[in-house]
């Protein structure tokens, strides 16, 4: 029978997040309960909380998770009560035109559970990036569940959940950063850090941190930057130019989502080079660019959702990565925290305090 859990939800823009009552349905097909351990306080969380998502509040925050299955609904073979697992935000269908072709990193049809999580009174609410995990448990698809070794910790897992692989698949999925390459990284939060450690761990030679931020450029050494640029006090672009032989970067990714720093991007990679956008915008941006320069440099302009991960493939190898010490999971949090705890850490992130606290529960 449905449960009554606390959880924290957005009830409106702009307006301080709170913790409530949260009514969990019993799962239906396809569904299932996963009782959480530890969520990730991403800036998505805090994009939803200002309206920069969607206005269908009241959102349910929460997205970069771990924990365990509790109960599942009918026909899920995925997963069993008791299986230790990771959220994830990009279930694949497995029939859709880009799954049929072999890609389904690019699954157009990614799904989400079918019943609604509610407040006491009835109001549904609209869980952030269809999982909602602000929570002490909470109702998914079985396919947003990716099951991994359980000795990793919830709290390191789930940063696998949103930024950590993102920036990890922007530098190495979609960047296909590799061997003796050089690669710019534009802004150094936690998605931004993961770039640079997965481009460490591929090979890359010129490792290249930019960030307005001095402490968030002292992070980046950490995570394996051959190299910072403060563009605050210094122009970007030159000085990456400056640091790869007057060319420009092979890769350079976008962690920030905004037109100067994606102009940024554009302008300091090498011809032929790869731009990646992973940075999330606001519906509001815009950028412009010289259609001549586009063509005349060639290379490629990426997005890069979810850093064009594969759930099933990449959460376990990065858990087998860190558990071998070769990745630094567990480095990019900051400070765990309760439940009650997640307003003051969106504001301590908004100020470059902290690489990712994590809600333990």
């Amino acid at each position: 029978m449905p449960v009554t859990v606390q959880g924290v939800i957005a009830r409106s823009k702009g307006a301080p997040v709170e913790v409530v009552d949260i009514v969990v349905p019993d799962p239906g097909p396809g569904e299932a309960v996963v009782q959480v351990q530890a969520c990730g306080v991403c800036h998505t969380d805090l994009h939803y909380r200002e309206g920069g998502i969607s206005d269908e509040f009241p959102f349910l925050l929460g997205h970069e998770a771990a924990g365990v299955v509790e109960a599942v609904g009918p026909g899920v073979t995925e997963v069993a009560p008791g299986d230790f697992v990771v959220l994830n935000w990009r279930a694949v269908c497995g029939q859709c035109r880009a799954c049929a072709k072999g890609k389904p990193v690019y699954c157009f049809n990614t799904h989400n559970a079918q019943q609604r999580m509610t407040l006491t009174d009835g109001t549904p609410l609209s869980p952030a990036l269809g999982i909602g995990a602000f929570v002490e448990k909470t109702l998914v698809a079985a396919g947003q569940c990716t099951k991994v070794d359980p000795e990793i910790g919830a709290s390191a897992a789930g940063l696998l959940g949103c930024g950590v692989m993102a920036g990890f698949g922007a530098a190495v999925n979609t960047g296909g950063v590799g061997r003796g390459d050089s690669i710019a990284v534009i802004g150094c939060g936690g998605v931004g850090n993961a770039a640079i450690a997965g481009a460490r761990l591929a090979g890359a030679t010129t490792i290249i941190a930019v960030d307005v931020d001095d402490k968030k450029l002292d992070w980046a050494r950490g995570f394996g930057a051959t190299h910072t640029v403060n563009s605050r006090v210094e122009d970007a672009v030159q000085a990456i130019r400056g640091l790869t032989g007057g060319f420009g970067a092979d890769v350079v990714v976008d962690a920030v989502g905004r037109p100067e720093t994606y102009q940024q991007a554009f302008y300091a990679r090498d011809l032929a080079g790869t731009v990646v956008l992973v940075g999330v915008p606001t519906p509001d941006l815009q950028i412009t660019l010289p259609l001549l320069e586009v063509f005349g440099r060639g290379g490629a302009l990426k997005s890069s959702w979810y850093g064009d991960c594969l759930p099933s493939r990449d959460f376990p190898m990065l858990v087998d990565l860190a558990q071998q010490g070769r990745f630094p999971l567990s480095d990019f949090i900051t400070e765990t925290i309760p439940l009650d705890g997640v307003e003051n850490a969106f504001a301590k992130m908004h100020h470059g305090e902290v690489l990712r606290s994590v809600v333990e529960l």
